[in-house]
C-alpha cells in the first residue's frame, strides 16, 4: 500500500515538507483509538530469537531507526509501533538551530538516494529533555549528539559535554557524531587527537554518574584503509563501546543522476543505495581488522532484508535504516525480522 499507493503521492511534493507532513500524520493517527494496535498487528514482529544483547543492553530485535528521522525525540514512542527494536533521536545540539537555508534535502529516485544538507538543525537539548520525559518505555533510545555550527573550535567538546550530561538519565546509548559532513569545521571533528581528547573527557563525565551509558563512535562511509586503521587504534586506546558505520558520503561516484541535477543540488551528505557497498567494506574492514573486538551498527543503504542481512554478515551486530525506511515504507522493517526468523529457524 505504501509503495503502490502513499509513497507515489509523498513524492510528489518537498522532501522536507512531506518529512514534517509525514510526522504530524503518524502522530494524529496515533491518537486515533485502536491505530496504534493496528500498526503493532501489521508490523511488528515479536520472537525471542530476534533478541541481541550489544553493548550491555538488550534489544528485542536488530533493527533500528538511524538519527536523523526524529531530531527533537517527539514521535519515538508512535514509531516504536512500526516494529524497530531502537530509535536513534538527534543529532541533538545544545542550544536550538535552524541548520542550513532551505532548500537542503533533496531525492534521487533512480538511484534511491537522498542528498542532504541539513546541518543539524534542531530545537535544541532542552526540548529534546522534555521529549524524553514522555518516554513509555517500549524500546531502546539512543542520543545522537553534536556541537552547535556557530560554537568556537576551541569549545566544540564543552556542547558534546553539554548534551551528554543533559541527555544522560533519559538515553540508553549515546553517539558522537563527528562524521557529518553538512557542519562546520569537518577536519578537527575528524583529527585522531582531538577524537581521543572528547572521547576521553565524555567517558570522564559518564563515570560520575550512578549508571554509564554505552558511547559509540559514528563514522565515515568514505574513510580510507589508513584512516579506518586509525579509528580501531582510537577504540582500542580509549576502550570505546562501538561504532556506527557509517554517515553519509560526499561521493558522487557511479549515481545515475545527471551532473546537471547533481550540480543543481550542491553539496550535502548522500544516502540511500548508492552507499550501500560502501557502509558494507567499512563494516567488514573494522570487524576484520579488530577480530571484532567492539560491536558496530550498521548503517546505510538497507532497502530490503537482503541488504540488511550482508550487513550483518559482513560483521555488524545491529543495523539501521533510514532512507530505506523513507523509499520501502515500515514494512521493510517487518521483511528484516521476519528474514531474521526464517535464518534462525
Amino acid at each position: 500500500m505504501y509503495k503502490l499507493l502513499l509513497r507515489p503521492l509523498l513524492f510528489c511534493f518537498d522532501p522536507e515538507k512531506v518529512h514534517y507532513f509525514t510526522f504530524s500524520l503518524i502522530r494524529n493517527v496515533s491518537k486515533i483509538p485502536g491505530f496504534s494496535a493496528l500498526f503493532r498487528n501489521l508490523y511488528l514482529v515479536e520472537d525471542k530469537s530476534l533478541e541481541r544483547e550489544v553493548f550491555g543492553l538488550k534489544f528485542k530485535n536488530p533493527v533500528g531507526l538511524a538519527a536523523g528521522f526524529d531530531k527533537n525525540a517527539v514521535l519515538y514512542n508512535e514509531l516504536a509501533n512500526f516494529g524497530f527494536g531502537f530509535i536513534e533521536i538527534g543529532t541533538v545540539t545544545p542550544k536550538g538551530q535552524v541548520g542550513n537555508p532551505k532548500k537542503r534535502l533533496f531525492r534521487l529516485k533512480d538511484d534511491k538516494g537522498i542528498i542532504n544538507r541539513m546541518g543539524f538543525n534542531n530545537e535544541g537539548l532542552e526540548i529534546a529533555i522534555s521529549q524524553l520525559k514522555k518516554n513509555k518505555g517500549k524500546l531502546i533510545i539512543g542520543g545522537n549528539i553534536g556541537k552547535n555550527t556557530d560554537t568556537k573550535p576551541e569549545d566544540y567538546t564543552k556542547d558534546y559535554l553539554e548534551c551528554f550530561n543533559g541527555l544522560h538519565p533519559y538515553v540508553d546509548y549515546f553517539v558522537l557524531n563527528v562524521s557529518c559532513p553538512n557542519v562546520g569545521s569537518h577536519a578537527k571533528l575528524n583529527d585522531k587527537d582531538y577524537l581521543l581528547e572528547l572521547i576521553s573527557t565524555v567517558q570522564k563525565a559518564n563515570k560520575t554518574f550512578e549508571t554509564q551509558k554505552p558511547i559509540l563512535l559514528k563514522i565515515a562511509p568514505d574513510l580510507n584503509d589508513q584512516q579506518l586503521d586509525e579509528i580501531v587504534d582510537i577504540i582500542f586506546e580509549t576502550s570505546l563501546d562501538g561504532v556506527i558505520a557509517s554517515n553519509t558520503s560526499i561521493d558522487r561516484t557511479g549515481l545515475k543522476a545527471s551532473n546537471e541535477r547533481l550540480t543543481e543540488i550542491g553539496n550535502g551528505g548522500l544516502s540511500g543505495q548508492p552507499i550501500k557497498e560502501k557502509s558494507t567494506r567499512v563494516i567488514k574492514y573494522l570487524s576484520e581488522k579488530s577480530n571484532k573486538s567492539f560491536p558496530i551498527i550498521g548503517v546505510g543503504g538497507i532497502h530490503s532484508a537482503e541488504d540488511a542481512l550482508e550487513k550483518l554478515e559482513a560483521g555488524a551486530d545491529l543495523v539501521q535504516v533510514y532512507t530505506g525506511f523513507i523509499y520501502e515504507g515500515p514494512r521493510l522493517i517487518k521483511n528484516i525480522n521476519k528474514a531474521l526468523l526464517k535464518k534462525a529457524n
